[in-house]
C-alpha cells in the first residue's frame, strides 16, 4: 500500500477521536492553525487582495477534509436557481486534473483535463462551468464568455479568500467536526465554529445539530446509468443473479459501498480508491459487473464500458430554499 492510500484509509479514523496518534500530531496542528490564522488576517487587512467579480457569488464548501456532499449540493443549487429563472455559472479548481490553465468544461471534456467533479456538474446541469487554480480568474473567464450570468456557484473554496463571496454554505455529514482539532491531528481545515450563511447536514438527523442547521439527506438515485445513457433500476440489479462489484474513488468510499448495500444490492467485492483516482492503470476484468459513482464514471468507462454509474443526490429541506431565496433577493436589490 502506497503512502497516499495508507493516509487516505487510516487518517479519517484517527480524526474521529483524540487518541495517541492525534495527540502526537497535535503540535503540528497548532502550527497549521497559526498559519491559517495569519493568512486570513492578511486578507482581512488587505495585505493579500480579495477580488470581487460582477456577479453574486455563492461558495459551497466545508471545513473538514474529505467529501461531505459538496458537489451534489452544488448540482442541487444550480438546478434550483435555474428553475427560478436565474442565469448561473459554476467555477471550480478542478481537483485531480493534469492541466494548470483556465478553461471551460465541455460535455465531452477529458476529466483529467478539467477534473471529474466540474465535468459531472456540467453534464448534470448544462450550466457553464470553468476551472482554474485561482477561482477569481476562472470566474472572470466565465463571465467574459457568458456576460449574462447573474449568480456564480463556487464548488469548494470556503477557505479560498482571494475570491470575494456574498453567501457561504458549509456542508457537513454525520462526522461533524470529528475530534474538533485542526489538520493533521483532526479533520478541520480551519477553526470551527465560524460565521457562515447556512450549514447543510447531509448525514442522518441528530439532536446534536446547531439550531441553524438544515437537513439535506444524501441518498442514491433509484437507478444506475450505463455509458450509452440507458437507465437500469436498482431493483432490477438487486434481482440479478450475477455478482456485483463496486469501486469508488472518493474521500470516503466505504460510505458509498454501505449505501449500495442499504439499497438491497449484494456486493461480491468492493474496491476503495483515493479521491479523484485517475483509473489510468485499471486492470480490465471481463465479465464483471462494476458499479461506481457518477464522479468516477467518465474515467472508468474508458476501461470498463459496461460499468454502471449510480447518481448521488441530496434533497435540502424546504426551509433552506426559503432562506436562500430570501437572502439572494436581498442581495440583488442592493
Amino acid at each position: 500500500m502506497g503512502l497516499t492510500a495508507f493516509l487516505h484509509q487510516h487518517l479519517p479514523r484517527v480524526w474521529l477521536q483524540r487518541g495517541p496518534v492525534a495527540l502526537a500530531l497535535w503540535p503540528v496542528s497548532v502550527l497549521y492553525g497559526a498559519l491559517v490564522g495569519l493568512r486570513r488576517w492578511a486578507y482581512a487587512k488587505g495585505i493579500f487582495k480579495t477580488q470581487r467579480v460582477p456577479a453574486l457569488v455563492i461558495v459551497v464548501g466545508n471545513v473538514v477534509a474529505g467529501g461531505a456532499g459538496k458537489t451534489p449540493v452544488t448540482i442541487a443549487l444550480a438546478k434550483h436557481l435555474m428553475a427560478q429563472g436565474f442565469k448561473i455559472g459554476v467555477i471550480s479548481r478542478g481537483h485531480g486534473r493534469k492541466t494548470r490553465d483556465i478553461r471551460a468544461v465541455a460535455p465531452n471534456s477529458d476529466p483529467m483535463d478539467v477534473g471529474d467533479e466540474p465535468l459531472l456538474i456540467h453534464q448534470a446541469t448544462g450550466a457553464p462551468v470553468w476551472v482554474g487554480r485561482a477561482r477569481a480568474d476562472a470566474a472572470m473567464g466565465l463571465l467574459q464568455a457568458h456576460p449574462g450570468v447573474q449568480i456564480l456557484l463556487c464548488d469548494d473554496g470556503l477557505q479560498h479568500w482571494a475570491l470575494a463571496r456574498d453567501i457561504e454554505i458549509c456542508v457537513m455529514d454525520e462526522r461533524g467536526v470529528g475530534n474538533g482539532w485542526l489538520l493533521p491531528a483532526g479533520p478541520l481545515r480551519e477553526a470551527w465554529p465560524r460565521q457562515v450563511d447556512a450549514v447543510l447536514q447531509t448525514g442522518p438527523v441528530s439532536s446534536n445539530w446547531p439550531t441553524d442547521t438544515y437537513h439535506a439527506p444524501r441518498q442514491l438515485a433509484d437507478h444506475a446509468l450505463a455509458a450509452d445513457g440507458r437507465r437500469i433500476t436498482l431493483q432490477s440489479l438487486s434481482n440479478e443473479n450475477s455478482p456485483l462489484h463496486a469501486v469508488a474513488g472518493l474521500a470516503r468510499p466505504e460510505a458509498f459501498f454501505e449505501m449500495l448495500r442499504q439499497s438491497g444490492l449484494r456486493l461480491a467485492s468492493t474496491t476503495p480508491l483515493p479521491d479523484h483516482h485517475p483509473y489510468q492503470n485499471w486492470p480490465k476484468q471481463p465479465g464483471l459487473t462494476w458499479l461506481c459513482t457518477e464522479k468516477d464514471a467518465a474515467k472508468l468507462w474508458l476501461h470498463e464500458p459496461g460499468a454502471l454509474a449510480i447518481p448521488l443526490v441530496v434533497t435540502p429541506e424546504p426551509g433552506f430554499w426559503t432562506t436562500l431565496d430570501a437572502r439572494i433577493g436581498q442581495l440583488l436589490k442592493r
